[in-house]
């Protein structure tokens, strides 16, 4: 297993706005973090992905792990299209759910397309995964029914799995374990996250009376032995962003001791996050 960390820009929401973007990706990359982006500034529309912002998510990640959380209006096709070749002049992977993906969440083979076409859900996510697997851009499905997220993947042999901790949490059907066992083998992603087993909270990794202690060492004991690459992105709703971050690290990786923590860059002292 390789592993490697980056934040999603989930941690910003409420402070964002849209002159803060490149603040955002400089104070990530001091810490030694790549980033996980959101669609859009959380509560405003415009599409992060739109063809008329790939030079600046360029500039703005330069030398940055990068990886992409879909759309989530029920893009189209050619919306698809957009954000699949952003993700390849990126380099990153891209997180979907199953409804942007065009799959309802009670799907079946023979169930209908979420995104408004005459063809079922599976064909519109077939042309999908066929126009990920022509630009080599590699497609993580999350948070869904365990037995649907294996359906898609017996289907569609290039999807691969990200494992959304707080997801695996919450499933009253399926332990975290279940989720562990049959999705290891194909993660690539893992979204980090925690909660008290209600709601999914996102709440930083190693909260009391969440994630029992037990199960994320069953998590990391059993991706060890796969031969992954993986991104493992916190994935949590603000406190502050260096509280949040702090806090993730030092349950990760003092207590847990995970792997291959991402070292504070030199030259970079001096930067905080704090937007106007």
């Amino acid at each position: 297993m390789r592993i490697r960390y980056a934040v999603s820009t989930m941690v910003f929401w409420g402070r964002e706005n849209n002159l803060s973007f490149e603040q955002e990706c400089q104070f990530l990359k001091s810490q030694g973090f790549g980033v996980e982006l959101w669609p859009n500034i959380k509560g405003q529309d415009e599409c992060r992905y739109d063809r008329r912002n790939w030079s600046r998510l360029v500039e703005a990640t330069n030398d940055m792990l990068v990886a992409m959380r879909s759309r989530n209006d029920v893009p189209t096709l050619e919306q698809w299209n957009e954000q699949i070749e952003c993700a390849k002049l990126l380099g990153a992977n891209i997180v979907t759910d199953l409804r942007s993906f065009g799959i309802p969440n009670d799907s079946n083979a023979n169930g209908s397309n979420a995104n408004g076409s005459n063809a079922n859900g599976w064909d519109f996510a077939a042309e999908v995964a066929k126009l990920a697997e022509i630009n080599k851009v590699r497609l993580c499905l999350e948070t869904g029914r365990l037995s649907i997220l294996k359906e898609v993947g017996e289907k569609f042999k290039s999807i691969l799995y990200c494992l959304d901790t707080g997801y695996a949490n919450l499933d009253p059907q399926f332990t975290f374990r279940q989720y562990v066992d049959e999705l290891a083998g194909r993660t690539a992603h893992l979204h980090l996250t925690d909660n008290y087993g209600q709601a999914d909270d996102h709440e930083p990794p190693g909260l009391r009376g969440g994630v029992p202690r037990e199960n994320w060492d069953y998590l990391l004991n059993t991706l060890a032995k796969q031969d992954n690459d993986i991104i493992g992105s916190f994935e949590m709703c603000p406190c502050m962003p260096a509280v949040m971050i702090r806090q993730g690290c030092e349950f990760l990786f003092d207590e847990l001791k995970w792997p291959n923590r991402p070292q504070k860059q030199p030259g970079y002292a001096d930067i905080t996050y704090n937007p106007a």
